[in-house]
């Protein structure tokens, strides 16, 4: 479009797990990205608690959406729409953005998009890197998921490759960072002991990566017992844990096995681009390991910078401004919060009648 003007502005609120995030985007431009984050709050239980987080939700949603709007230099009444993540995630801290989103959209008579996580983590890159080519082939890593997809269209058709059977990547990150008594959240502590150690000193085993295994499906549950037992037999017999070469070689097999799988569905799609994102995708082996195998395969890698990988608004206004553009449906009033809505709907466009209003959060929705 000649005039940015004719681009949507689009305010996006995200509260799937515990960051409280708002983003305002016009068309692929990102104008402001406001996070609180409940972090602290939950590192002491080392993990997120639902109940906590939604609490948290409550109390940052109405100033980070000033602070955003300040920070984008707009006023509420200029916006196009309002986008929220509508699902997957905590249920209570779905609802809370859901609700936030509904009573903005119906105050300033502005449609409301009920747009799907997953997607979000996709659609962001094009705030970094212009349009998404279609088809791109996602790498979705974090806390709660790790997942291939292949979008074909980021409003309405996400095809789901693979998917964790068992413990996410991220959540194996926060496992094996506990045993070392390393904090919480485990990723970032985890890469950065991982750089000053040897990723080949220990043999820790791929999962899901023989011949008859699933091609693009992803298991780390097995992968951190072992990891969690080697220690312990070290600390058994007395000897000192090598942490930072535990780190290291157990950083290789989780990002060995992403990479490859990814590299694998791409060319078997006969897909030349690869778009990483989510939490772990701010880890910078699995970066350096993607680009390498990317381009020795013929294939474009996009990663997102480091901030846009975590949860944050701008992805949920990004997906937000492409419905707006692409003229999708506009959510209807009643839109529930979906802690398990599936990554094949990108949006929640009208009545969804039938559907519970909240599901139960189960451990396999603990998305982040």
């Amino acid at each position: 479009m000649a005039d940015s003007r004719d681009e949507p502005l689009v305010l996006g609120i995200e509260t799937s797990c515990d960051e409280t995030g708002v983003g305002i985007v016009r068309g692929t431009t990102l104008l402001a990205d406001a996070v609180a984050s409940s972090v602290d709050e939950h590192a002491r239980f080392g993990g997120v608690v639902p109940e906590v987080a939604s609490r948290a939700h409550l109390e940052a949603m109405v100033p980070t959406i000033d602070r955003a709007l300040k920070e984008a230099g707009v006023s509420a009444r200029d916006l196009d729409g309002i986008a929220v993540t509508a699902g997957p995630g905590l249920a209570g801290a779905l609802l809370v953005g859901v609700s936030a989103a509904k009573a903005y959209a119906y105050a300033l008579g502005k449609p409301l998009y009920g747009v799907n996580h997953l997607a979000s983590h996709i659609c962001v890159d094009q705030l970094e890197h212009g349009a998404l080519p279609e088809p791109t082939m996602a790498l979705l890593v974090s806390g709660g998921h790790s997942s291939l997809l292949l979008s074909t269209d980021i409003t309405s058709d996400i095809r789901p490759m693979g998917a964790t059977i068992d413990d996410a990547a991220g959540e194996a990150f926060d496992k094996i960072a506990r045993v070392l008594n390393l904090g919480f959240p485990g990723g970032p502590v985890i890469d950065r002991h991982a750089r000053e150690g040897d990723p080949e000193a220990i043999a820790f085993p791929r999962g899901l990566t023989g011949p008859r295994d699933p091609a693009y499906d992803f298991s780390f549950s097995g992968l951190k017992t072992a990891v969690a037992r080697w220690i312990e037999a070290k600390r058994a017999a007395g000897e000192e844990v090598p942490v930072r070469d535990v780190a290291a070689s157990f950083q290789e097999a989780v990002v060995d096995v992403l990479t490859r799988k990814a590299v694998r569905a791409c060319k078997d799609e006969g897909v030349d681009h690869l778009m990483i994102g989510g939490g772990v995708a701010a880890n910078s082996r699995l970066r350096a390991l993607a680009q390498e195998r990317c381009e020795a395969a013929g294939i474009r890698l996009r990663v997102p910078r480091p901030k846009l990988c975590t949860d944050n608004g701008a992805m949920v206004a990004a997906l937000g401004a492409e419905m707006v553009a692409r003229n999708r449906a506009a959510s209807s009033w009643d839109l529930p919060a979906d802690s398990s809505l599936p990554v094949t709907e990108p949006h929640v466009p009208g009545h969804h009648h039938g559907h519970d209003h909240v599901h139960e959060v189960s451990k396999e929705n603990l998305y982040s």
